[in-house]
């Protein structure tokens, strides 16, 4: 091998460049690596630092080794087998060169001198790009590795599934490599032998020498022997490809492309054999055939013959070549995006006309848990009535979730009190501020969803009792702890990082807080002494840091000392994605009150684009709608999936940033594969706290998903489905600005046994009509035996008025343009329509909708609720809240369970206590015992409450609780006057 590094000895060496230069070169070349290996070394070392912070350090030691051996391992493939051929290349070139073309000699002759550097050279840079694209493959390795067996074959190839999901796409990498590592190895060989005269292009014959031939021969053959085995896996890649009509195997597929590539497998081997002849044959001829032959029958069976039995045999008679196909794609589809247990029934979705008094006060008891408050529209007034300074921040988009509040479960609209820096003035946003003074937010914010208030002052929200900043007082469920923790360091808009601790036990606390929201005593110095956070204290980590978020103050700040700790990556999203980076997280993290803490709660998928003839769709697409955020999809290259399942529940301290992985799917394949990729990194179902579980819910991005297929697949017949007669679509949101689904739901609405369960809702209606075509929910409450129960209510009425046209009769009714039209005069600004519910009742459908006014200007500016609208049957009507509504509707007094009564002249008979009428008698006895006969009222009516409760009668203890709290308020104005005289 010396001989590669000798100088030709009939040539003289070429002047060499000056001692100088060289130096000066390499000095540069060195320092240019050297700072981005320092720069790497950063990277890993402090992620090294935050996974074993994290408690996942087996985590990212097996990616980092995983990665690595790929990396190497396929780097020295690819770079060592073309330098291997580029050195044979030269080892084998002919002793004595005849004058080349025009500029060969001048590019052998700059070659020769560094040839050794240039060898070593094209091995490292292909040998990185190899390696570089091996490390992308390192999901599918160790799926590959430790794929468990799925339990269920395709329809086709009678193949266990996971097959499809573990082992086809690695082998494919692989031979696709090796088809990579053949073409450059002929290149970079044909290149060599070109430039010592081992081809010589310029003859007419004997163009190749004997080993230039032998090489190329041998390469081209290993390179025809794989493309048979891309052949042969492509087969198997026939239950995945998507067509026009559906995805997987159709009729050309199995009855043209499937024997075309069958026929493909030994026509590429009979021609990898031709090439591997020619070593000994020395002509090439019978080569030339074969490739010929085969690239002729690529054309020929690939794309001709398949093209000529679509258009000729599938397309005249299509529903009927394609309905066993069709058919299994439905059934893998609803198999794959968990719909194959759905249950439909027919509903009327049309009430009783004449709904009587009694009637009305029991749809008004079901619908009294009804969440009235838009979590969206809200947002605004949360930020103005509970901001307490510039610098915190609720979500744009508030979540809702239930609690036990006084023993009754009710709606919540939550809100996490965040630190927002943009609020902070620019003149004081400085590296210090940022990074160690401003560091978290402060408490949960949190109203009734399902409550409006008589007071305009908040927005007519109710706030709920006991949040920590909600401008209350007194103690609930949710903070009833005496150490509950209300500091957020862990949150949606927490700060890229921030540096916390104090420099000595005496020194003082930097960061800001708040000492007490509620009488506003001003602002507190805390010092953040939770377990989370990475140690920054000596100077090595100091300078790794500096070199990761590229600031010297790191190294250079009083701040940063022997006590300090870093917070960074404080999304939850952000850390449940890097400890578990196999998953795709669902994008709406939200917080719930767990054990006297405030944790984030979020949902992990596993999803493929593999799983055999389901149907394949941008996740993406399926899972926009007018509240859609980012959705982090992570685990496969593109958002296309055909399989997705609810794997993990995960939490995230919002103090300490702890995160924890709960198994949720345990029969899921994909996850059992990956919890034996990193064992003992997700914790069994059975360690759910129930406090946390009770806060568990159905993942809204899976429901998405799954609407969104339902809409096609609803339709189990082939025939049907191939019509298209049945096809509905997830209807536009009539309040958004640009054509998007409308989002679902939640809240309590009337399940599959008759319940009023915790659910997430939609509708659907006919494609490219308005009309509703059908209601679908899902049980949402993790500890109900119906968790996750899909119900689909079909309409049997083909007229029901569908959500776009409930809004416009909403807004057209008489009564609610005179109500609105106060709001819409010149100057004004227009009122907002809140989110449009649709609700099964009684046998019939009933639409709420929450009516928003904006009556100031200006950044303090927020929207008071005004009216609530609500639609039963063919009847509109509209009110403060929604037992006005629904009895302006219906024409009935919800507050006194009567009919309305017609309007009375002053003067004229009338009702007891109105104007005309009986005047109620006056009371008797002292003031005292007018009081105390007050007290006892309410104390019955209490009891009455209680017991109406144990009964479930919701309307019976909404009466009782109203009539408690007007002999409560009675009691309180005759003791007022007591005191006044």
């Amino acid at each position: 091998m010396s001989e590669l590094f000798d100088e030709e000895p009939e040539r003289p060496a070429p002047e060499r460049p000056g001692r100088r230069t060289r130096a000066l070169v390499i000095t540069g070349v060195v320092l240019i690596i050297g700072f981005f290996l320092l720069s790497a070394f950063a990277g890993i070392y402090t992620d090294r630092l935050w996974y074993a912070e994290v408690g996942f350090g087996d985590v990212f030691s097996t990616m980092l080794w995983t990665r690595v051996g790929l990396f190497l391992a396929f780097g020295a493939l690819m770079g060592g087998i073309v330098a291997l051929n580029m050195y044979l290349a030269f080892r084998f070139r002919p002793m004595f060169v005849m004058a080349g073309p025009d500029g060969v000699d001048r590019y052998r002759d700059a070659v020769t001198p560094i040839r050794g550097w240039l060898l070593a050279g094209v091995g490292v840079v292909v040998g990185i790009f190899a390696g570089t694209s091996a490390i992308g493959q390192w999901r599918t390795f160790l799926l590959w590795r430790n794929g468990e067996g799925w339990g269920s074959e395709d329809a086709y190839f009678k193949k266990d599934i996971g097959f499809y999901v573990f082992d086809l796409p690695w082998w494919n990498f692989v031979v696709d490599f090796v088809m990579a590592v053949a073409i450059v190895s002929l290149i970079a060989t044909a290149v060599v032998h070109y430039l010592y005269g081992g081809i010589r292009l310029q003859v007419s014959h004997d163009r190749f020498s004997a080993a230039a031939q032998v090489q190329i021969s041998v390469l081209l053959g290993v390179f025809v022997l794989a493309k048979s085995v891309d052949y042969f896996l492509d087969r198997y890649d026939l239950v995945t490809d998507d067509h026009r009509l559906f995805t997987g195997m159709n009729y050309t597929a199995e009855n043209a492309m499937l024997p075309a590539r069958n026929i493909l497998v030994g026509v590429a081997l009979i021609c990898a054999v031709l090439f591997f002849l020619n070593v000994w044959r020395k002509t090439w001829q019978l080569p030339s055939v074969g490739l010929a032959l085969l690239a002729l029958s690529a054309v020929l069976l690939g794309m001709i013959w398949p093209a000529i039995v679509q258009n000729f045999q599938v397309k005249p008679s299509e529903a009927d070549k394609e309905n066993t196909y069709i058919k299994a794609n439905i059934d893998a589809t609803r198999e794959a995006y968990g719909l194959s247990g759905v249950e439909s029934e027919r509903y009327e979705g049309t009430p009783v006309n004449d709904t009587t008094a009694p009637e009305a006060n029991t749809v008004l008891g079901q619908l009294s848990t009804t969440p009235v408050v838009d979590p969206q529209q809200v947002r605004d007034t949360f930020q103005q009535r509970q901001q307490v300074r510039a610098y915190y921040s609720v979500a744009s988009v508030l979540d809702v979730d239930r609690y036990t509040i006084d023993g009754q479960e009710v709606p919540l609209v939550l809100g996490v009190r965040e630190l927002d820096q943009s609020g902070i003035n620019s003149s004081d946003q400085n590296w210090s501020n940022l990074h160690t003074v401003y560091t978290h937010g402060e408490g949960l914010i949190a109203a009734y969803a399902n409550r409006i208030s008589d007071s305009e002052v908040n927005g007519r929200i109710v706030w709920a009792e006991g949040i920590s900043g909600a401008g209350t007082s007194g103690a609930s469920d949710l903070t009833k702890s005496e150490e509950f923790e209300q500091r957020i360091y862990f949150g949606e808009q927490s700060p890229s990082y921030s540096v916390v601790g104090k420099a000595s036990k005496d020194a003082s606390s930097v960061e800001l807080g708040l000492a007490n929201t509620d009488a506003d005593e001003g602002d507190q110095r805390t010092t953040y002494d939770g377990k989370g956070g990475v140690s920054v204290g000596s100077t090595f980590n100091q300078l790794m840091y500096a070199i990761k978020f590229g600031e010297p103050n790191f190294l250079l700040s009083g701040r940063v000392n022997g006590n300090s700790k870093v917070l960074y990556n404080r999304t939850p999203t952000e850390r449940v994605e890097k400890v578990a980076p196999w998953l795709t997280v669902d994008g709406d993290p939200y917080p719930a009150v767990v054990d006297g803490k405030i944790v984030w709660i979020l949902d992990g998928y596993t999803t493929t684009d593999r799983y055999p003839n389901a149907q394949r769709e941008s996740f993406d697409a399926m899972i926009d709608d007018s509240q859609q955020q980012d959705t982090g999809l992570q685990t496969i290259p593109t958002d296309e999936i055909n399989y997705m399942r609810s794997a993990v529940k995960a939490t995230v301290d919002a103090y300490d940033g702890t995160v924890t992985l709960y198994e949720w799917d345990t029969s899921d394949p994909i996850l059992k594969t990956w919890m034996k990729v990193f064992p003992e990194s997700v914790t069994p179902n059975t360690e759910i706290p129930a406090e946390l579980k009770s806060h568990l819910r159905y993942p809204e991005d899976l429901f998405k998903v799954q609407r969104y297929q339902l809409a096609r697949y609803h339709v189990t017949d082939a025939g049907e489905f191939y019509s298209a007669n049945n096809r509905w679509e997830v209807p536009e949101d009539p309040n958004a600005q640009r054509q998007v689904f409308q989002p679902p739901y939640r809240l309590f609405s009337t399940g599959v046994d008759g319940t009023n369960d915790w659910s997430l809702t939609s509708v659907f209606v006919p494609r490219g009509k308005g009309t509703l075509a059908s209601y679908v929910q899902v049980n949402s409450d993790a500890n109900s035996p119906n968790f996750g129960k899909l119900r689909l209510l079909e309409m049997t009425d083909a007229n029901t008025p569908g959500p776009g046209q409930v809004a416009n009769q909403m807004q057209q009714e008489k009564d609610v343009v005179d109500a609105l039209t106060p709001y819409r005069v010149q100057g004004a600004t227009p009122p907002r329509f809140g989110n449009l519910l649709t609700l099964p009742v009684q046998g019939g459908l009933i639409y709420i909708q929450p009516v928003y006014a904006v009556r100031t200007t200006g950044a303090s500016a927020f929207p008071i609720l005004q009216f609530v609208i609500v639609k039963y049957g063919e009847q509109v009507g509209i009110g403060q809240n929604l037992a006005e509504a629904l009895g302006d509707a219906l024409d009935v007094d919800l507050g006194t369970g009567e009919p309305t009564p017609p309007p009375v002249e002053p003067g004229t008979p009338g009702e007891p206590g109105e104007p005309g009428g009986e005047t109620p008698p006056e009371p008797s006895g002292t003031l005292d015992e007018q009081i105390a006969a007050a007290l006892r009222e309410a104390d019955e009516a209490f009891k009455a409450a209680t017991d109406a409760q144990a009964k479930n009668d919701t309307a019976e203890w909404a009466k009782q609780l109203d009539l408690a709290q007007k002999a409560v308020e009675e009691a309180v104005k005759l003791a007022n006057e007591r005191d006044n005289q």
